[in-house]
């Protein structure tokens, strides 16, 4: 195990192993250089013009140059490089970090100068990782996890720096964060330093809780729950307030009672129907129990011609009405049902 564990540490040194570059002519310069990676420094332009000059860090002598030639080299991984007057430190380590001096000197040995610059080495981020937990209450926790020497954190939803809205602890550039209920999106942590960067991205999903309103048994309950777990209004009248589907959620119950109405119609109908159909029958019995009976008939003369007693003249009817037939059988089954009244001949 422990082979394995030295294996993936050797890995990612060698990963990290970059190369940086520093500009030193300018005096109070900061360089900044990768633990276990190299940086290059400009110390000056002509070296040739430059009798003798030392380097030190932290006044400890690394390297002295006298006629044209390196005098004296204290560490092999610093080499200088004549042809364009820059050194070069390789596998930098902690310890690296320092002030360092060049100073310069004329031909009769007298001080022309010096100038300093501060180097920084930093282990270089990496290996970050996410990590979320959902809070009894339905916020998450997520945790930016990484490897690295002062790393600094940025966080991002969906393209933008997050709110307060969106966030429930406010403080963003601490590798820890709580959201509030029901976020969601592509989250994105970001991490710094002084000598790299890296970054992971993740799609949020809520805890799946959601907000209770309404009075239960007398009890007003307003409180955010785990949908799965919740007993409490099994029909809450009201959604939590961010939503924007209250009038789907609406649809079943309109649909239920539109339908009712449609089958109380229908039943109304087929009611009015089925009792006309029966007081049309009524009427038409009633109609058939009916006879006719004439009144005041009187008998007129033709006129314009003389009237034969043997034949016979014009009966007028009048004063029609009609009665109903008596249940019981006629007692003379061959006489005619028609009555005359107040018989009369015209003169």
């Amino acid at each position: 195990m422990k082979a394995v564990i030295g294996f993936l540490l050797m890995s990612l040194q060698v990963a990290h192993a970059v190369k940086t570059s520093c500009d030193g002519r300018q005096n109070g310069t900061q360089c900044f250089g990768v633990l276990g990676g190299a940086v290059d420094i400009q110390l000056m332009d002509n070296v040739s013009e430059i009798p003798r000059f030392t380097w030190k860090m932290n006044n400890s002598l690394i390297l002295i140059w006298r006629n044209n030639s390196i005098a004296l080299k204290k560490d092999n991984r610093i080499p200088f490089f004549p042809s364009n007057g820059s050194v070069r430190i390789n596998d930098l380590r902690r310890n690296d970090s320092d002030e360092y001096k060049l100073e310069m000197f004329g031909g009769d040995g007298k001080s022309t100068g010096w100038k300093t610059l501060q180097l920084f080495v930093e282990a270089a981020v990496s290996s970050v990782q996410l990590v979320t937990e959902c809070l009894s209450q339905g916020q998450m926790k997520v945790s930016c996890v990484s490897q690295g020497d002062s790393p600094q954190y940025s966080w991002a939803l969906d393209g933008h720096n997050l709110t307060d809205s969106e966030l429930f602890s406010r403080d963003n550039e601490t590798n820890i964060i709580v959201l509030r209920q029901n976020i969601s999106g592509h989250l994105v942590c970001s991490v710094r330093n002084l000598v790299s960067n890296s970054s992971k991205w993740m799609n949020l999903n809520d805890c799946g809780f959601i907000f209770i309103n309404c009075t239960s048994n007398g009890t007003q309950i307003a409180k955010w729950v785990y949908k799965e777990n919740n007993t409490l209004c099994v029909e809450p009248t009201t959604v939590p307030p961010t939503t924007k589907y209250t009038i789907v959620a609406q649809l079943p119950v309109m649909g239920g009672v539109l339908a009712a109405l449609v089958i109380v119609l229908i039943a109304s109908i087929v009611f009015v129907c089925v009792h006309k159909d029966k007081k049309i029958t009524k009427v038409e019995k009633e109609n058939d129990d009916q006879e006719m009976t004439y009144a005041d008939v009187r008998i007129v003369k033709k006129q314009g011609r003389r009237v034969d007693k043997s034949e016979e003249a014009d009966v007028e009817y009048g004063q029609v009405k009609f009665s109903k037939k008596p249940r019981t059988s006629q007692t003379n089954p061959t006489m005619d049902d028609t009555v005359y009244a107040q018989v009369r001949r015209a003169r």
